[in-house]
């Protein structure tokens, strides 16, 4: 795993310190002074040492230490961790040269967040006094503003969606000293005790998406023909060296080796990929996109340039637009037009039919007890066999006190009362799509097992890519 650092509660703890700054109070001749805030508590060997180990040196105030007291999850905002956000950003086009911001469209980004882990952050403020009059003049300008909460933000970032938090003050310690008045006791400490409910979030996954920057229309072009002739639309340049056997077209381009790539999908951590492998084939490694597409009559354009793939299991065909991997160009990054992908398969349940599920979850780590309402349906990772195989036994059992019993790769469905199994991965054969509502992908079931309905190899002749020129 890759170390990630990006400084979360240093961030919080960092806001609550200049929450706590720029506070001042008067002096003795009624000059206002501001005081400072530290991090951290101040314990007797600190305190002596501040004091050069003399007894005849105090340490300075007024002042204000603010140290961590607690870090716990906070169980009661757990939600989905598997959920995860997409948020489009669009940049304005910026100039370098003459420094400053276009009014044009710039870069196109899609941001994919998972849901962060929450926690609750306590934190204590130790006020240092000399006097009471001094405790009084901080604690006045300080206590105001929680009512009981006070709002911070420890971003400006606009897809951040863990920045916005608040500030609970909980209790208000008045004073460390006791009567009688001890040998060690010149400094006054009041202690104020702070909760923060906050968010540790996982790194998240930015895309670099084309854009459509020209749009070519001549319909009533008499000049290059009109619409019954066909020839008013743009020249469309297809590459289908690779169709089924005994199929051409015009624009067959001959002698290029990227008609003999199989295509094999899979969806990484940077997105959905197309790799041309043709190690088995020739030896020779993957194949470089860019350097096989310039060979082909047409042109290449980020983000508008198309691919189709077709899947043997049920002969119906995906597409999308592609773009070529900037850090590795054996690599194609295809943004989908999932209106292309097969129709959901209908799943009858005690609840009604539907073509979708709620949740694909581990049941020997996961707990559905929060969703588990009449009609949810979840798609089993593991075995769930008995009690005693999952770590949330309760979350499996019926009403009636039996347990499930069920296979990996199955559909389970809560009717009210008990788990009942909707798809009996054992005993079918038949492909099937279904769509996971929580991440919106869909799946299929082929050869005993579920993946992504676009993963798989694609041989030479199901699949072929459309150039513009």
């Amino acid at each position: 795993m890759q170390h990630f650092y990006d400084g979360q509660i240093r961030r919080y703890i960092t806001q609550m310190i200049r929450m706590l700054s720029n506070f001042p109070v008067k002096d003795g001749n009624g000059d206002l002074k501001q005081v400072p805030v530290m991090y951290g508590d101040l314990t007797r060997q600190v305190a002596q040492i501040i004091r050069d180990n003399s007894e005849n040196k105090l340490p300075s105030a007024p002042r204000i230490s603010l140290y961590v007291t607690g870090l716990e999850m906070d169980r009661d905002r757990l939600q989905d961790p598997s959920f995860v956000r997409k948020q489009n950003v669009i940049e304005r086009a910026y100039d370098a040269d003459g420094n400053e911001y276009l009014n044009t469209q710039g870069k196109n980004y899609t941001v994919e967040k998972m849901m962060p882990t929450p926690y609750k952050l306590t934190v204590n403020a130790d006020i240092w006094s000399s006097n009471t009059d001094q405790k009084l003049q901080l604690l006045e300008q300080i206590l105001i503003y929680f009512d009981p909460s006070l709002e911070i933000q420890t971003t400006d970032n606009y897809i951040d969606w863990a920045s916005l938090t608040i500030v609970n003050l909980e209790s208000v310690n008045w004073s460390n000293r006791s009567v009688p008045v001890g040998v060690d006791s010149e400094i006054d400490v009041a202690t104020l005790t702070f909760s923060t409910p906050i968010y540790i979030s996982p790194p998240v996954k930015v895309k670099r998406m084309g854009a459509i920057t020209n749009i070519i229309t001549s319909i009533f072009n008499e000049n290059t023909g009109d619409i019954d002739l066909g020839l008013s639309q743009p020249e469309l340049n297809r590459y289908d060296d690779f169709a089924e056997p005994g199929r051409t077209t015009e624009k067959r381009q001959a002698g290029t080796t990227i008609s003999d790539i199989q295509a094999n999908v899979n969806d990484g951590m940077l997105g959905v990929y197309v790799e041309g492998d043709t190690g088995q084939l020739y030896g020779k490694g993957a194949v470089n996109w860019r350097s096989a597409i310039s060979k082909q009559a047409g042109t290449y354009q980020a983000g508008i340039s198309r691919i189709f793939l077709t899947d043997l299991d049920n002969d119906s065909t995906i597409a999308g637009t592609f773009t070529i991997n900037e850090l590795n160009e054996a690599l194609i990054i295809i943004d989908w037009d999932t209106d292309s992908f097969p129709d959901d398969d209908v799943i009858t349940g005690p609840t009604g039919d539907r073509t979708s599920i709620d949740a694909i979850v581990d049941p020997t780590k996961s707990n559905p007890s929060n969703i588990k309402t009449a009609g949810v349906r979840v798609l089993l990772l593991e075995n769930v066999s008995s009690k005693e195989a999952t770590e949330y036994p309760e979350a499996w059992q019926n009403n009636d006190g039996s347990g499930l019993v069920a296979n990996a790769n199955d559909i389970v469905e809560w009717d009210g009362t008990k788990w009942v199994i909707i798809f009996d991965s054992q005993n079918v054969t038949a492909t099937t799509y279904i769509t996971n509502l929580t991440t919106s992908k869909q799946y299929k079931f082929a050869n005993g097992n579920w993946l992504l309905s676009v993963e798989g190899e694609y041989p030479v002749g199901t699949w072929r890519i459309d150039l513009y020129g």
